[in-house]
């Protein structure tokens, strides 16, 4: 048993002897479940500094996803604990443990820092508490670090920059080189693309790096016109992948540019003119034309009084994997067995298209060809369908 489950057989004591109670006096189950406390689901988010929008978005989503099924999930009450994890990774771990030993939640839902994904990853797998990842991208976390208890709803950072290189090869490039800063999810990024790139039949050139957050990118741009290169491929994101994108533009390189769908996400308008025709690969994009992404966006824009992007849409669909969840356990959270048979098999209709779950439960997913045009990120096509992470040294039991 583990200490999560230890921690909530303890804190239900009461309810199963009501629930016994209930049964015994032939009132119909029903009752005993409408009776249970709230379900506290923790959202360790950032509210402030740099990704406070995103953290914003995703909560938004997940309070959509609340609003359709009438405010509860599977006959449960919900209460939000909410806290601000300020993307400060040395925090990590005693704010985790503040949601899952203090607060005592029964979900945690989080976050978008990788570093701070990191401090989440190692309380959670200690304690069994169900964890669900609505953006970090590092790869470990479904792979050699993955947990019975863990699932993720958004992407890891191989997935979208692989799409991006098979769209590449198939387009006829055939040498190529990757530019990132250099930290993890750059190299990562950097390794998809070059292994469908590869496969494809191209060559790739060892990546082009400069310490992270450093912006000073004219030194790299100064080497690409040597390197005979056909296309190039990019991994930054924010302010930096803003500026990238400007000066890559204004250094006149005759190589297109192309990458990781961050590149180009959130960032067009401050790109402008520079970044038109940019061609990235993401798990979404303008212009998805299905029943659920238009009724989501309605949604969304609703709630939030603007419009929804990709990190909204991760988070709606952690909410809606939830959902899914406890619904197939009739909202008793304790039965672990088959809350996670469920979501392991969990198939679900997301504004991003149909996803699933790989057997290390990262998101199987369409990762999509975009093209910038116009201040969108237009959907030109499927660059990888169903694309799964490949998990590597996950060993669940």
């Amino acid at each position: 048993m583990t200490a999560a489950t230890k921690r909530r057989v303890s804190r239900r004591g009461v309810i199963k002897g009501g629930a016994a109670l209930a049964a015994a006096s032939t009132v119909p189950t029903g009752w005993a479940i409408a009776q249970a406390k709230p379900l506290k689901v923790g959202l360790m988010l950032p509210y402030s500094g740099t990704f406070a929008k995103l953290g914003e978005n995703i909560t938004f989503a997940i309070e959509v996803l609340l609003a359709e099924k009438g405010g509860k999930l599977a006959g449960r009450e919900i209460q939000f604990i909410k806290l601000d994890d300020e993307s400060k990774p040395e925090n990590a771990p005693q704010n985790a443990d503040r949601l899952v030993k203090r607060d005592q939640v029964d979900v945690l839902i989080g976050t978008v820092h990788s570093g701070v994904q990191m401090g989440i990853h190692k309380v959670v797998s200690e304690s069994g508490t169900l964890t669900i990842v609505p953006n970090a991208g590092n790869n470990a976390v479904t792979r050699d670090l993955c947990a019975k208890n863990v699932f993720r709803t958004s992407f890891s950072n191989w997935q979208p920059a692989y799409g991006m290189g098979v769209a590449a090869a198939k387009k006829g490039y055939k040498k190529s080189v990757w530019v990132t800063w250099d930290y993890a999810a750059g190299a990562e990024s950097g390794a998809g693309f070059k292994e469908a790139f590869e496969k494809g039949g191209g060559q790739m050139l060892p990546n082009l790096t400069l310490p992270f957050p450093q912006t000073n990118f004219q030194p790299l741009l100064a080497q690409i016109p040597g390197l005979d290169v056909d296309v190039v491929g990019a991994f930054f994101a924010g302010g930096g992948a803003v500026q990238f994108v400007k000066e890559y533009a204004a250094a006149g390189l005759k190589a297109p540019l192309c990458g990781s769908g961050f590149l180009t996400e959130g960032t067009l308008e401050a790109q402008g003119a520079a970044a038109e025709g940019v061609e990235t690969g993401l798990h979404y994009g303008d212009g998805l034309d299905n029943p659920k992404n238009i009724g989501f966006r309605r949604a969304f824009k609703d709630k939030a009084g603007r419009d929804a992007d990709v990190y909204a849409v991760q988070g709606y669909d952690a909410a809606q994997l939830l959902a899914l969840g406890l619904e197939a356990v009739n909202g008793k959270i304790e039965d672990e067995a088959n809350l996670y048979k469920a979501l392991r098999a969990a198939k679900i209709d997301s504004p991003r298209g149909p996803i699933s779950m790989s057997p290390a439960q990262n998101v199987t997913q369409n990762i999509y060809l975009r093209k910038a045009e116009g201040g969108q990120n237009k959907v030109v096509g499927i660059a990888a369908e169903n694309l799964a992470d490949p998990g590597t040294g996950c060993k669940l039991v």
